[in-house]
């Protein structure tokens, strides 16, 4: 019994973190800028990775390994906003502006 929830609980959270991170690439590819692209990649991909590596840890169960696999996920929580935060300050710094609804609509004019 235990065994098949456990079973059931890594499909749901690999399931959900293919969800999340399928998500997240169609967000880089079809977002019009570089802030919402970096928006969509440090929100969804982190928890799309993040599920998956509860997956793994989940899977592995009670081994060294199973240590590695959480701090990984630590390591993904901390770095994934980081680097989208510093993508979009860079950006900024650049004077790259961000589209607005008055952007938009004068493309859709053209």
């Amino acid at each position: 019994m235990i065994e098949t929830v456990r079973l059931w609980a890594i499909v749901v959270l690999v399931a959900f973190g293919l969800f999340f991170t399928f998500v997240s690439a169609v967000g880089v590819i079809r977002l019009p800028d570089v802030y919402a692209r970096a928006h969509t990649a440090s929100q969804t991909d982190t928890l799309g990775a993040g599920l998956a590596l509860a997956a793994v840890a989940l899977a592995l169960g009670w081994q060294s390994a199973t240590i590695y696999t959480v701090l990984l996920l630590f390591f993904v929580f901390i770095t994934n906003p980081t680097a989208a935060h510093a993508i979009a300050r860079s950006a900024a710094e650049s004077g790259i502006e961000p589209l607005t609804s008055d952007d938009l609509e004068e493309g859709e004019r053209r």
